[in-house]
């Protein structure tokens, strides 16, 4: 055979070696086709260690293959089963498997034993293992009375539970009769055989329901022991009654209670040994009593503990190693370790090993002439003994082969033949089990064939390994070889890995490596082929990641995964967390391309994987979630070193939620004087737990600690203990002492109290001295109650007082207070400012001056100086009650002061008064001052009245503030065209005494647009703006109005209609006699060629019927008349008056001819001021009498 093998490599990767290993399983499934003529092989059977269930039927199963199909038989205990001799024993059609009917009648135990199946045909036979039934057991305790366990505290103690003997071995566990499982800790543990040890009793361990359970699960059942009791004592609990009455020896132990050094309650002495089978779980158990409690350690003398097999159970006192072999055989010590003391023990471990394979043989297909092998190698400890046998039967005593050469674990095949064919059973025995492989040489002379289905398709990933499979049988074994293409060559070693069970791998595929490919098998018999296709596919690539997220908690997270992937392969995306499925809960949406978590709790920090994937390939992503938010509350507020003036406090910080502590916050409570006020006390940094703080007097302090961090402060801590500092004398006296009289002959002395944490003790009061600045009094004293003022009468008016306030209680005064001055109370001021003299500086402003009050007539705090002013009314207004009076203050100590706002051409008078912190004083002399004229406001209104047509009357009314007296009003005016622009300006003077004026001689149709205003002595007010149209020529007017009438009757618009139609009909006649020559009936080529324009008149009224009376009621067609709406638009006709008016109703006189106001176009935007209305179109005015 021609096979192409996979060259050596110097490295492999791990992806690599996956592959080979799936190839090696590939190669030794080959099977023969089963419609070829094979021996038997065992395909099921059950376990060698067979436990059943006895309330259940037995199935013991043997199930085989071969051609032709194989007969069953069986063997028990090492003799024929006769099963047709026993009615509870079928066997299952086509199979090997028995059914024992021990449900109806018959004992499981009946049926125990060794049983074993051969399946035969002509090729051979094939056997099972050894398959030892034995029903499950659940033996009940064996009753025994149990007397009360007495002890005293600190003793060790073992609860036995010798659990009955099993098939299989029940599970142990301890409860009481409540069924909840007893608590177990260092101090106390259940031992691997069942027992519970005590390390040390205490008084809570005292109980009278310790129960030993044991359950077995092959039965489903569950048996308990007799409930143990247990009293424990403390020595103080020994009165006089018991120690007279029960001896030490009647007590668990005779050794009273006190700390001792470990010793162990499990295993016995310095050193044991311990044997474990290859494969299974080594499990090392010590158990130390004594007190304190001890802590256990493991070591390994020669070497280290296997890391990843390596598990601590029972609180450390028990060692597992998963998947034992022979290199864990060694010594371990264990090291129990208290305060007194340590002492260790070693176990000395040895690892044997029931046999396993090395290689196990395997089927052999020859052709016949051909050579071959079968080898058998197995391993264990001891080693195991190899032994062969031919069709179940030892090939010591089998029929002879000449072909067959057995060498030890190796039967060498030589020039077989058909009668060759055989099973032959390898068996690998030592003192732990066995192992037995059936392998059988069938000789067969087969042309190729190829078992991999026809044009089957193969999609890759491409830059990925490309497996294409080819799954052949032949015998003599054909020789494979692959071809690209209709015409391509055989595939070369170089490019491709050819692999002996015929696959053919592409180490790297690439977009070029698409294609059908061509497997071919030949052997002397002959030759097959097989084609498969092959296609590359873009890979699944994730282009954008989640991102690492920190978010607080309470908040929403997005984690986002676009995935771009092969169009003709569909991706399923997928969110995991921590490796696992995400949590069943509403709050987590994902769509497309998000992942999105709302309301996010502790619970949801971890990895978030996206995972995507096709039927081809899979990818991922993943991204840390840090749930953050404030610190949890601090806890354990704990005060020590407490003095009079500082304590120190000490604290456990809370959980810092993933996000780091800055600070602490520290806050107190005053319960005395403030119970439940909180106020700030310090701050210190986020990695200190203690804090020195500062104490005042007299307050009885609870403190409480706030964590900080990036995202804010936690809750506050439960509050700590009260501490009371003892009382001192003020260390501070009352701030914002003030001295002010209410009265003129009074002084009011204020300030503000202590509060009760600065008081510093009880019987907080106050000391209040006073005496006057300018004279020789001695200091006059009052102790007062804690109250916040106190009134000294008699005082004369506005006098400078030395005023000081004391603080002080039962244990003393406060330190000397600072001496402030005061004044004792004011009276209204006596004397009037003098001189007061008035500047006019303008139309609306005047200066004041005046001279000062003399200080000691002010009696009081000068507070500034106050101008009363006010406007003298007219004989009209004079008779109104209310003056209207206008102040002004100027503050301190100014003479002088402006007053703005004044009225022009106005009579004013004012006086000064002087203001202190009583009131103000008397008036000085009115003083009388005018205003000058002003500019006058704008005139009050403007309006256009009676328009003709070259005439324009204006009417107005003067300004409401003439602010003088008016010389005259100058009004300008021009006029406006259709563009809006202005022309020449006209201007001309008015006498003052006039409010109307005619403009003649103006252009009729034509607006204007005015400009008026008011002027006095000091110059010309603001204007007022009016636009007015002069009206339209009359003859104009009756002219258009005539030829609208005409042009908008019915008749005469269908009059015009039929002259046009009989000159078209003319026109068309003439055209025809033209073009055909000679004459003819024009009603007969009428007739020939309707036209559907060409209308026939009516016979009743000779008219057209497009234009009969019927349809004057129907709407005229475009340009034909004015609209329903009374109104013309400019496109309808050029010849239209609407470009004439704007609007204005017009009117006619009662010979029809109209009146109104002629203008030119509609300007663009509003003009200037109060504009007249516009004119009305002619036409519109017209058609409102249609």
């Amino acid at each position: 055979m021609q096979l192409k093998i996979m060259p050596k490599k110097k490295c492999l990767s791990a992806g690599r070696m996956l592959l080979i290993l799936f190839l090696s399983q590939m190669i030794s499934a080959l099977e023969v086709p089963l419609d070829l003529v094979q021996p038997p092989t065992i395909t099921q059977q059950s376990p060698k260690d067979y436990i059943i269930d006895p309330r259940e039927n037995i199935v013991i199963q043997c199930e085989a293959k071969g051609k032709p199909p194989p007969s069953f038989s069986w063997t028990r205990n090492g003799t024929h089963f006769d099963i047709d001799k026993d009615p509870l024993v079928t066997m299952k059609p086509g199979s090997g498997t028995l059914t024992i009917n021990i449900m109806t009648e018959g004992k499981a135990e009946t049926y125990e034993g060794v049983y074993q199946c051969t399946a035969r045909n002509e090729r051979g036979a094939a056997i099972s293992n050894n398959i030892i039934i034995r029903p499950s057991r659940s033996p009940l305790w064996t009753k025994e009375k149990l007397e009360p366990i007495i002890l005293r505290n600190g003793h060790s103690l073992v609860l036995p539970c010798r659990p009955p003997i099993g098939l299989p071995p029940p599970i142990i566990f301890w409860m009481d009769n409540s069924f909840q499982r007893l608590p177990q800790s260092e101090r106390v543990s259940q031992g691997l055989n069942g027992d519970l040890y005590f390390s040390n009793v205490l008084p809570e361990d005292t109980r009278e329901d310790y129960i030993c359970y044991a359950r077995f699960n092959h039965t489903q059942t569950i048996q308990q022991k007799q409930p143990i009791s247990v009293k424990v004592f403390s020595v103080d609990e020994l009165n006089d009654t018991i120690a007279a009455n029960l001896s030490d020896t009647e007590f668990y132990g005779a050794k009273s209670y006190r700390e001792r050094p470990p010793t162990f309650l499990t295993p016995e002495g310095n050193a044991s040994n311990k044997e474990e089978l290859r494969g299974n779980v080594l499990s090392l158990e010590c158990i130390a009593e004594g007190l304190p409690t001890p802590v256990i350690y493991w070591i390994k003398e020669d070497g280290t503990l296997p890391i990843n097999r390596t598990f601590y159970r029972n609180f450390k006192k028990t060692l597992q190693i998963i998947q034992v072999s022979e290199a864990d055989s060694g010594n371990y010590q264990c090291i129990a370790k208290n305060a007194l003391g340590a002492i260790h023990h070693t176990i000395s471990v040895t690892v044997k090993a029931a046999p396993y394979w090395i290689m196990a043989p395997q089927n052999l297909v020859l052709s016949p002439g051909e050579d071959g092998t079968l080898i058998c190698r197995a391993n264990g400890k001891p080693k195991p003994r190899i032994s062969w046998l031919s069709n179940g039967v030892p090939v010591e005593i089998a029929p002879d082969d000449p072909s067959r050469k057995i060498d030890g674990d190796t039967i060498i095949f030589s020039n077989v033949q058909e009668r060759s064919s055989a099973v032959y059973q390898c068996n690998a025995s030592n003192e732990y089990g066995y192992l037995l492989a059936n392998a059988f040489v069938n000789v067969l002379a087969e042309p190729p064939r190829i078992l991999t289905s026809v044009n089957t398709l193969y999609q890759v990933i491409a830059n990925r390994p490309a497996l294409l499979d080819c799954a052949f049988f032949g015998s003599p074994l054909p020789t494979i070889e692959w071809f690209k293409g209709a015409k391509g060559s055989a595939l070369r070693e170089d490019i491709y890995v050819l692999h002996e069970n015929g696959t053919l791998e592409i180490p790297v595929a690439q977009k070029d490596s698409t294609g059908t490919y061509t497997c071919v098998a030949r052997n002397k018999l002959g030759m097959a082929k097989n084609e498969v296709r092959l296609e590359i596919k873009d890979p699944t690539r994730i282009i954008k990641h989640p991102e690492y997220a920190v978010v607080q908690r309470g908040n929403t997270v997005s984690f986002e995964c676009k995935v771009k992937h092969d169009e003709t392969l569909i991706p399923t995306v997928t969110w995991l967390k921590d490796s696992g499925e995400l949590p069943n809960d509403g709050r987590f949406h994902v769509n497309q391309d998000h992942l999105v978590i709302t309301d996010v709790n502790d619970d949801d920090g971890g990895t978030y994987t996206c995972v995507a994937n096709t039927t081809l390939d899979i990818v991922s992503a993943s991204a840390v979630l840090n749930v953050v938010d404030v610190p949890n509350a601090p806890f354990d507020l704990e005060l020590t070193d407490q003095l009079d003036k500082t304590v120190q406090l000490s604290w456990t910080p809370g959980d810092d939620n993933n996000s780091p502590i800055t600070k602490f916050i520290i806050e107190y409570e005053d319960a005395m004087h403030e119970a439940g006020l909180w106020h700030h006390q310090t701050e210190v940094s986020g990695t200190q737990t203690t804090a020195q703080l500062k104490l005042s007097p007299y307050v009885n302090y609870s403190f409480r600690v706030m964590a900080v961090n990036s995202l804010g402060r936690s809750l506050p801590s439960e509050p700590s203990e009260q501490y009371l500092t003892k009382a001192a004398e003020p260390d501070q006296n009352p701030s914002f002492v003030e001295g002010l009289g209410s009265e003129p002959d009074n002084l009011v002395i204020t300030w503000k109290p202590l509060n009760g944490f600065e008081s510093n003790g009880p019987g907080l009061q106050y000391k209040v001295s006073w005496r006057q600045k300018d004279g020789d009094d001695e200091w006059t004293s009052v102790v007062v109650a804690n109250v916040s003022k106190y009134i000294v009468s008699g005082t004369p008016t506005f006098v400078p007082y030395l005023i000081k306030v004391q603080a002080l209680n039962d244990a003393g005064f406060a330190p000397e207070p600072a001496v402030i001055m005061g004044h004792s109370g004011e009276d209204l001021p006596m004397v009037a400012p003098g001189n007061v003299q008035v500047n006019v500086v303008n139309s609306t402003l005047a200066e004041v001056h005046w001279d000062p009050v003399p200080l000691k007539s002010i009696r009081g705090h000068l507070q500034g100086y106050r101008i009363y002013y006010w406007k003298e009314q007219n004989t009209s207004q004079r008779n109104r009650r209310h003056i209207e009076k206008k102040i002004l203050t100027f503050q301190g100590s100014k003479t002088h002061g402006m007053l703005p706002g004044l009225e022009p051409f106005s009579h004013y008078t004012l006086n000064v008064r002087v203001v202190n912190g009583k009131g103000e004083g008397p008036a000085s002399p009115d003083r009388v001052f005018n205003t000058p004229e002003g500019v006058p406001s704008a005139p009050s209104s403007l309006k256009i009245v009676n328009p003709t047509l070259d005439s324009l009357t204006l009417e107005w009314d003067p300004p409401s503030h003439p602010n003088g007296i008016l010389t005259e009003y100058t009004l300008k005016y021009q006029p406006i065209n259709n563009t809006h622009e202005l022309g020449p300006l006209v201007d001309l003077k008015i006498p003052a005494n006039k409010t109307r004026w005619t403009l003649k001689n103006l252009n009729f149709s034509t607006r204007y647009k005015f400009y008026l205003h008011a002027q006095t002595s000091a110059g010309s007010g603001n204007q007022i703006t009016e636009e007015a149209v002069t009206t339209v020529d009359e003859g104009k007017m009756a002219m258009a109005s005539r030829q609208v009438d005409i042009a908008t009757q019915g008749w005469f618009i269908g009059l015009m209609c039929a002259v046009a139609l009989l000159i078209l009909i003319l026109l068309i006649v003439c055209f025809i006699r033209r073009n055909k020559g000679g004459k003819y009936p024009v009603k007969e080529k009428e007739d020939a060629h309707a036209d559907p324009e060409i209308q026939p008149m009516k016979e009743d009224d000779g008219t057209f019927g497009e234009y009969s009376d019927a349809e004057d009621h129907k709407p005229l067609k475009k340009g034909s008349r004015t609209p329903s709406d009374r109104t013309v638009k400019k496109e309808d006709s050029d010849d239209s008056l609407v470009d004439y008016g704007e609007g204005v109703n017009g009117q006619f006189n009662e010979d029809g001819s109209f009146i109104g106001q002629y203008s030119g176009k509609k300007e663009k935007e509003p003009a200037e001021g109060n504009e007249s209305s516009e004119a009305p179109s002619p036409v519109n005015a017209m058609n409102s009498f249609v």
